[in-house]
């Protein structure tokens, strides 16, 4: 499998720090090893030759790619990071040439030091963003490869690629669907969940359109092909997420924003040091030691690290609770969202039907109408008749002559030699059974959105029962609790209004949009962007485009890998708790990475003057560096005690 780019940058940093550190170790020891150990490693004459040479690697080899962005900075007048970084490491490596004119100390084995901690951050900063998203390579795995198409009388297996147009292909049970198509002849029923999201499979018969990478179940469909290639619902999907993609402000942006007002400040002031400390005191290898020093603590090492070691902590802590920090912008930008709009299957509903009433015409006789019914149910490969199974928990099933599944409508069969016949009120109407005496009950589990089936027994009826896609325990509590932290709350479904205002109400959503077509969601979230920041949470194929759309995408971990990994946010559980745990949790983390580029830019403040007042040695300033990086690493970690 092709390795992506986000990959292949992972593993570029990781071999950067491995051999950066490699070297660097080997550069402290030859350093401090006097100091700490009282044994020098080198002679020191040997010594500015050695840092030079294993210092050489670090900056000129490993950090070659930081050079050269900074140093283009400075042709360009646009400042980053890397300007920051190419500046201070270049001007402490030359100080080892310097030094053999005795103009100044030897401070080259600092700008390594210097480097290494800047690609440690950075590789750091590539992890937590984590690894590359592949949901369009997903997208187009998710395609039939092969369809059997009629040539004349002959049915002739040929790639997708050759479908055209007109083209009539067979789809077996338990086959991908090739492309977008009506049916010409056979009936069946199609599991569309992976692109609708909706949980219950859609009735075909002839005339009804199908779509491509859905899943034929349990009949024998003809099928004319009206799409091909790119103009596919899966074509126009994927499209979607490639135009939703790369329009989220990077966390760094701020960062870099302000290094390319500091970056030309401190030049400018390490320029006037020199020129000062030379007209002052005229002593050349003083004024040159103070200029490093000044260059040296701006070095900010600190402001590297900042961002990706906060979010380190913060993704690792939502990793132990199930949140899955993919996108480390989404950080960033939940502090200002608004509106969560959540997808109704899956999301707030379980994504799967339940019996959720029985009522029978004969008071206290819902346990026969529950067995006389799974024993039909039992034969059929419907999810309701899977559901009303799953209810009754029989050990035995009664036995059933003359099954027969009626397309759309329901079940019949013989049963204790009485005919029985399961299914919804078109079936009764066509069987001329009087439905009068349920009319209320058929009314009171409609209005909630439920879908009724009616049980007749020898022509009369005996009883109803309800099912529905059911709403998860938590879903109540959590919408609560989001619209007392002011967020508000939306719902959006391709349901019809009355099902979907039944949910809503149930749970407490402030404003419902139903009726919505798949490739519609996306556009959906766009008007809702007109009003505010947005986050959606969503688990279905259908949802990455509008997962994308929105400000953060919140994924369930349990729906589509596609949904997985268009997300921002993943929630490993696909409990919606997850979904106020990541609201605290981003906000807490953003808390930190402000506090953190507040210390390193409070630490610039303090300690430039000292430098510029020549109160700082080259090493003393670097060490200074290095324990404001630590004061930043202690400060995330800090953030484990949040509760979440």
């Amino acid at each position: 499998m092709e390795e992506s780019v986000e990959a292949r940058e992972i593993r570029g940093w990781k071999l950067k720090l491995v051999w950066a550190w490699v070297l660097t170790i080997p550069i402290m020891l030859i350093m401090y090893s006097g100091m700490v150990f009282g044994i020098e490693i080198v002679p020191m004459k040997y010594m500015p030759i050695s840092l030079l040479i294993l210092g050489f690697p670090v900056i000129f080899i490993i950090g070659w790619g930081t050079i050269k962005a900074g140093t283009r900075g400075f042709f360009k007048l646009r400042f980053s990071m890397d300007s920051l970084i190419s500046m201070g490491t270049i001007v402490a490596y030359a100080t080892g040439f310097l030094a053999f004119f005795e103009l100044t100390q030897d401070y080259s084995g600092v700008s390594s030091m210097i480097m290494t901690i800047f690609i440690t951050g950075k590789f750091i900063e590539s992890k937590a963003r984590g690894q590359a998203s592949k949901e369009i390579k997903k997208l187009l795995e998710l395609g039939a490869k092969k369809a059997v198409v009629l040539r004349g009388k002959k049915e002739v297996e040929v790639p997708i690629e050759e479908v055209g147009v007109g083209d009539i292909f067979i789809v077996k049970p338990g086959e991908k669907i090739p492309t977008d198509g009506v049916v010409t002849r056979g009936e069946s029923t199609v599991d569309e969940s992976m692109v609708t999201g909706e949980s219950l499979p859609v009735d075909k018969t002839v005339k009804s359109h199908v779509i491509g990478a859905t899943i034929n179940q349990d009949g024998v469909l003809y099928v004319k092909a009206s799409k091909v290639g790119d103009d596919t619902f899966l074509a126009h999907i994927i499209e979607l997420v490639e135009e939703a993609q790369g329009t989220k402000i990077p966390i760094q942006k701020f960062a870099d924003s302000v290094t390319n007002v500091f970056v030309p400040i401190i030049l400018t002031v390490a320029v006037l040091t020199f020129i000062g400390w030379i007209a002052a005191t005229g002593d050349w290898s003083r004024s040159i030691g103070v200029g490093i020093s000044v260059l040296v603590i701006a070095c900010p090492c600190a402001l590297g690290l900042a961002t990706p070691i906060a979010l380190m902590v913060g993704s690792g802590m939502g990793a132990k609770k199930g949140i899955l920090i993919r996108k480390g912008e989404a950080i960033q930008t939940m502090k200002e969202i608004k509106i969560i709009v959540f997808d109704k299957t899956g999301t707030i509903t379980k994504g799967k039907p339940e019996v959720t009433d029985v009522y029978s015409v004969l008071k206290k006789n819902e346990a026969s109408v529950i067995e006389k019914t799974a024993a039909l149910e039992k034969l059929s490969e419907h999810p309701i008749g899977k559901a009303i199974v799953e209810y009754g928990n029989l050990s035995k099933f009664k036995n059933v002559t003359k099954f027969k599944i009626l397309r759309g409508r329901g079940v019949e069969g013989v049963l204790d030699k009485k005919k029985m016949l399961i299914g919804n009120t078109a079936l009764m109407k066509e069987r001329n059974v009087d439905i009068s005496k349920i009319k209320e009950v058929l009314e009171e589990y409609e209005t909630g959105g439920k879908t009724t089936m009616i049980v007749a027994e020898g022509g009369k009826v005996i009883g109803v029962i309800a099912v529905a896609d059911t709403v998860k325990e938590e879903s109540k509590k959590v919408i609560h609790y989001l619209r007392r932290q002011g967020f508000r709350t939306v719902m959006i479904t391709g349901d019809n209004e009355r099902t979907a205002k039944a949910i809503a109400k149930q749970v407490g959503i402030d404003e419902v949009i139903a009726n919505v077509l798949p490739e519609d969601k996306s556009n959906k979230v766009k008007e809702l962007q007109k009003r505010g920041m947005v986050a959606f949470v969503g688990d279905g194929i259908n949802d990455a485009p509008a997962l994308k759309q929105a400000n953060v995408g919140i994924a369930m971990g349990t729906g589509t890998d596609i949904a997985i990994e268009a997300g921002d946010i993943v929630l490993a559980s696909g409990s919606l708790r997850g979904v106020p745990q990541a609201i605290v949790l981003s906000k807490a983390t953003f808390g930190k990475i402000k506090q953190n580029l507040f210390w390193a830019f409070a630490y610039n403040v303090v300690a430039i003057p000292l430098a510029i007042a020549g109160f700082l040695h080259p090493v003393i300033a670097e060490i200074a560096m290095a324990l404001s990086s630590i004061t930043v690493v202690t400060n995330a970690n800090l953030l484990r005690r949040k509760r979440i």
